[in-house]
């Protein structure tokens, strides 16, 4: 295995078990690593400290262990094994959800790779090459792990995988069980229904970070008229019409993701109460008379996937922010979230209370809300935190 070695005093996070090493911190590479290598790092002493992924760009290096062999052929099968067990150990699957996520990167010990099981159908996603190059072992210790559970594992690596690598980012099947020839299942979330695509959906089919503040929304929603913007297939619009909103509004400028949105309300039951509109969630907003809702979900893709963009973002979560707590009926909540990594829950929290204050209305936080458990973050990683939110009353 390829050495690198660390400047003197750049070993204190690994130390800490955090799973990066930064290009900046390292003083010589004892060959020529190819982006996805397995390297070994070791302290300015040469004292061996940890093994993982090398790639090109600010994180040099992926840990995948700091003390045993990623080349050792129970790696996979024991780390899969583990990632199952913490599931169960939140009570999933169960007889209500058979869909959550298996694999969360650095919060599974496994930074670049993200698998989401939908009811036996596993959809494997690398974000680096290492995890890419590594997808046919990923895919043996899967059925290795559940047999005969397993249906199916399809490879959508295509649209986050690194592309400047020369990869051939093809998307599809690494295995199917015998008898199994389907794009699609309808899956059970809280013992709601819903249709999953994971070829033509976006991320892998279905956003199961959620699940906890659908759940919530339920919760509050009964009698209620309830706006859920940036929708897509409408997991919030199914939680709200099942606890008796008195009527639902979806909006997404995704004419794919609407269809997908009717077929959903449609197989829960629930199309009396609810309304399809695909337009721009931001426009929609800013056209709609006050009071007209008294919940309000704002619930956007990511503003900032990286630190340049970050001003901008925040400026555009503000307005955003801002048009809803303006909006929303007098005793009315929002659930305003944001996806952006680099937009950490302090600076969330602090546009939001800028946009409150820009409205003029009496606002209280009723809530904070982050991602799943089946999204766990690691606590030497904080930065998997990426999912915030609040639960806002308006007076």
């Amino acid at each position: 295995m390829i050495k690198l070695i660390l400047k003197k005093g750049r070993d204190e996070s690994l130390l800490r078990f955090h799973p990066w090493v930064f290009s900046g911190a390292i003083a010589q590479i004892q060959g020529s690593p190819r982006e996805g290598d397995l390297v070994a790092v070791h302290d300015c002493e040469g004292r061996y400290l940890a093994c993982g992924h090398y790639q090109v760009g600010s994180i040099a290096v992926r840990i995948l262990s700091f003390s045993g062999d990623p080349q050792s052929p129970s790696f996979w099968v024991d780390a899969i094994a583990r990632a199952r067990a913490e599931r169960q150990a939140i009570g999933l699957p169960s007889a209500a959800t058979n869909c959550f996520r298996l694999v969360h990167g650095e919060g599974d010990g496994l930074p670049g790779l993200i698998i989401d099981w939908y009811d036996g159908v596993c959809v494997m996603q690398a974000h680096s090459v290492g995890m890419f190059r590594a997808k046919n072992r990923i895919c043996e210790a899967l059925q290795d792990v559940f047999g005969e559970e397993l249906k199916a594992v399809y490879d959508k690596s295509s649209g986050t995988a690194p592309f400047k690598a020369g990869l051939e980012l093809i998307d599809g099947y690494l295995f199917k069980a015998p008898g199994f020839d389907a794009n699609e299942l309808t899956v059970l979330e809280n013992g709601h229904k819903f249709i999953v695509n994971w070829v033509e959906g976006q991320k892998t089919g279905f956003f199961l970070d959620q699940r906890e503040n659908r759940a919530l929304v339920g919760r509050y929603a009964a009698g209620r008229s309830v706006l859920n913007l940036f929708c897509y297939t409408g997991g919030f619009s199914i939680y709200a019409l099942a606890a008796g909103a008195s009527g639902v509004d979806s909006v997404d400028s995704s004419a794919r993701a609407m269809a997908l949105v009717d077929r959903n309300v449609e197989a829960n039951g629930a199309a009396d109460r609810h309304h399809s509109l695909c337009c721009d969630a931001i426009e929609y907003l800013g056209a709609v008379p006050e009071g007209k809702y008294d919940l309000i979900i704002v619930d956007p893709p990511a503003f900032a996937k990286h630190r340049g963009v970050l001003k901008n973002a925040l400026r555009a979560y503000q307005r955003l922010n801002a048009a809803a707590i303006s909006k929303v009926a007098p005793g009315g909540l929002v659930f305003t979230f944001s996806c952006s990594q680099v937009v950490d829950k302090t600076a969330f929290a602090e546009l939001v209370f800028s946009a409150a204050a820009q409205t003029g209305r009496s606002v209280r936080i009723l809530d904070r809300l982050c991602q799943g458990g089946d999204h766990p973050v690691s606590i030497y990683h904080p930065e998997g935190e990426y999912l915030k939110g609040l639960l806002l009353y308006v007076e």
